[in-house]
């Protein structure tokens, strides 16, 4: 055992100090929606219901936005270790353009979808109060798309420390503006529900634009935006862009329509259910958004190492972050077993007994799938720092909507096990994924590690 931690003692480390600022920034994140499902919450139950019925539609069209620019980070941290700054500014440019006109038509497309949201099975009051708060967080498409091409560029080269501080920044901005907005505080209007999608929408604008002045007065920083040659465009970047991007935002996009869908059900069996889903799911997150924080810093690690050419290293970086993610799981799975019925009170007041009876039934099941989230976000992002996300995509389409979503339609609504049921289906599809891609990345690494060690056997046989 102690040879074991010793080998990968300095794989931990390197691992935390480039994921810990992005974990930080996830951590801020999470603590910023946690805020906001508080907050509505405490304002009143449908109203927390209709940004649940909201959110699990808009999230889809997030996702894919942000899944996208998630194919930035491998291949600059590629060009990256290969000391190859000037393809590695080429990129952040076209990724720039693409992101910003995708975004643009996603925008248009979600907006559409709101017009489609009083026949979605929702009661009237949740649907009435949600289409206007959605309408209002999907303006924030566009922002979101420059800062994540910032963010996800600036991580591929290493760096995550300046997007945590401008994100912690944002969510500082976001926390005061959702107290003003929702309650009406200090003079400002009570606006409830819309007040938070306000609040949403200003701190992302500030993240884009505190994110680009902040890159653009760093010496370090800006020579990445001067080496960019604005006058030529070239196919070959963006064919890279999207076709590591795109399937990137396609399999995220099946995990979070899977987590939308089991929403939507949720929200067939009653403004209760939903509420209770929703305080539950937001428990889950916190540790769910500190594993993608890993999981992100191992993508660096991975792709880093990848470029050169040290492949025993990628694979045990890739590994040891497992073993990380493992170990603060099954922390946070014994701390919501032990206050499962307190942590629903943070949400909602204790009038709302069947809301916080539920909730604490959700979070024993929560409780179970946390290693399998966990393990199943690390391992994708090892598969994305290899560059392989076409299989990852299928791996998910297929765990979650082909297994996955049928499981929880039929425990949840067929067989009357009601949310728990659905919930079920959830923990079910999360640890066949896992187990899926740990296999996908063993096969990957360990194939790359022969194919080299046989090359540099020839090269040494006489």
């Amino acid at each position: 055992m102690f040879a074991f931690f010793k080998r990968y003692k300095p794989y931990y480390r390197n691992n935390l100090a480039v994921a810990l600022p992005v974990v930080l920034s996830q951590a801020g994140q999470v603590t910023v929606q946690v805020a906001d499902n508080i907050m509505v919450g405490h304002y009143g139950a449908t109203e927390l219901a209709a940004a649940t019925f909201a959110n699990s539609i808009f999230i889809i069209g997030f996702v894919l936005a942000m899944g996208i620019t998630f194919g930035i980070t491998p291949i600059v941290g590629s060009a990256f270790g290969q000391n190859n700054f000037r393809k590695a500014s080429a990129l952040l440019y076209h990724a720039f353009i693409f992101n910003l006109i995708f975004s643009t038509i996603l925008l248009i497309s979600m907006w559409g979808i709101s017009y489609l949201m009083y026949d979605m099975g929702q009661t009237e009051n949740v649907a009435k109060l949600a289409i206007p708060y959605y309408r209002i967080v999907i303006i924030g498409f566009i922002p979101s798309a420059i800062f994540f091409t910032l963010k996800q560029f600036f991580e591929g080269i290493g760096n995550t420390k300046i997007a945590m501080i401008v994100t912690l920044l944002s969510n500082v901005i976001n926390v005061i503006l959702n107290y003003l907005l929702i309650y009406g505080k200090f003079g400002f209007p009570e606006m409830g529900l819309e007040g938070a999608g306000i609040a949403t929408l200003i701190s992302r604008f500030f993240l884009a634009g505190g994110l680009f002045w902040l890159l653009s007065k760093k010496p370090n920083f800006n020579r990445y935006f001067q080496l960019i040659d604005r006058g030529k465009v070239y196919k070959k970047h963006f064919k890279k862009i999207i076709s590591t991007g795109l399937p990137i935002g396609l399999q995220m996009v099946a995990e979070v329509t899977f987590f939308s869908m089991a929403a939507i059900m949720v929200g067939w069996i009653g403004e209760i259910d939903l509420a209770a889903h929703q305080i539950a799911m937001s428990v889950s997150i916190v540790s769910f958004m500190i594993a993608t924080g890993i999981g992100s810093g191992t993508t660096i690690r991975v792709s880093h190492q990848l470029g050169a050419g040290k492949l025993v290293d990628m694979q045990r970086a890739g590994m040891a972050s497992v073993h990380l993610i493992i170990a603060f799981m099954s922390i946070c799975a014994i701390a919501i077993l032990i206050f499962r019925e307190q942590l629903p009170y943070l949400f909602i007041d204790s009038s709302n007994s069947e809301i916080l009876a539920l909730a604490s039934k959700l979070l024993v099941i929560s409780a179970i799938y946390q290693v399998f989230d966990g393990s199943q976000v690390v391992f994708l992002g090892s598969l994305r720092g290899l560059s392989d996300v076409k299989q990852p995509f299928w791996i998910s389409l297929v765990t979650y909507m082909g297994i996955g979503l049928p499981t929880a339609y039929i425990l949840g609504i067929k067989l009357n096990y009601g949310t728990q049921g659905i919930w079920a289906g959830l923990a079910i599809s999360l640890a066949i994924a896992s187990i899926l891609f740990y296999l996908r990345f063993k096969k990957i690494s360990n194939t790359l590690i022969d194919r080299d060690s046989n090359k540099k056997r020839i090269n040494n046989t006489p």
